[in-house]
């Protein structure tokens, strides 16, 4: 039983405590670079479509970028 309760504290998927597990903000994402993909792309028109802004999509965003325009468009819409 010891064993299980030390690998549960040493494993950073199942402790809620370990810092390498927290939700981390867009800009700090190592991937945040790269393009956004296919489903932020149909999530973020989805959204601004019903903004009923058309500017708010843009191909070119890239994954960090995309989150945080489909987090501004949620509050907007009101889907937050």
């Amino acid at each position: 039983m010891a064993r299980a309760a030390n690998e549960a504290h040493e494993n950073p998927k199942i402790d809620p405590d370990s810092s390498s597990n927290r939700i981390k903000e867009p800009d700090e994402w190592t991937t945040g670079g790269e393009p956004m993909t296919g489903a932020q792309a149909s999530y973020l028109k989805t959204l601004s479509e019903q903004a009923k802004d058309p500017n708010a999509f843009d191909a070119s965003l890239d994954k960090a970028e995309a989150s945080k325009r489909i987090d501004a468009l949620r509050k907007a819409v009101g889907t937050e």
